[in-house]
């Protein structure tokens, strides 16, 4: 048995297009479910219900493959997952034609193949990009990694009552802010600072 999915990204977009290529091939609106959320979101509940829906042999239709999934290696990982319940995937307007349920079709099977080689491409080519901009971002002196939550002017607030002799405890009550998060962004007190001076001062008399 044949479901149909469709999905577009925002709720202004239309989904008669999908819905009638759909509908063209005999799958009734009862058997078509439908999202109007981005692929990028893993809460489909459209996707959802039609995955919960399909049994073994039962074959998951979509307008384009990119409706199933925000990257090629998502959708090939969807594809392998239905695979290993009996359920197939085909498309109906890619230029790659993929029909997961017919096993005895070459060419489905190395549309699949194919689809394979893109998803690892695409993985490649993301860890080049994302190493290429961090090494941009530390030549650049700019900070790696998830920035800072603590509101700016809280932790100056927290600073000052460090410097006129409050306790920790009476700090984070003061303060809202977290003990851990503290250690963490709290800048060290002038007379830390100069303390370490002087011990490097007589580290290096002592050598």
């Amino acid at each position: 048995m044949d479901i149909g999915y469709a999905r577009v990204s925002t709720a202004k977009q239309d989904l008669d297009r999908q819905i009638d290529a759909l509908g063209a091939v005999g799958i009734p609106s009862g058997r078509i479910y439908v999202d109007k959320k981005s692929g990028a979101t893993t809460k489909r509940p459209g996707l959802t219900a039609a995955l919960d829906y399909a049994r073994d042999g039962d074959v998951i239709v979509v307008h384009t493959l990119d409706r199933l999934g925000r990257t090629v290696r998502d959708t090939l990982n969807l594809i392998y997952e239905l695979k290993e319940r009996g359920v197939g995937v085909r498309n109906l307007a890619d230029p790659i034609r993929v029909d997961s349920a017919n096993p005895e079709d070459p060419m489905s099977q190395l549309a699949v193949v194919m689809l394979a080689l893109f998803g690892q491409m695409e993985r490649t080519y993301a860890i080049e990009r994302a190493a290429h901009a961090r090494a941009v971002a530390v030549s650049k002196g700019r900070q790696i990694g998830r920035p800072s939550v603590v509101d700016p002017t809280k932790l100056a607030y927290a600073s000052h009552l460090r410097d006129t002799g409050l306790t920790m405890p009476e700090i984070v009550a003061k303060s809202g802010i977290t003990r851990s998060s503290l250690y963490r962004y709290l800048p060290p007190r002038q007379v830390d600072q100069l303390t370490a001076g002087l011990d490097e001062v007589d580290a290096k008399r002592d050598d």
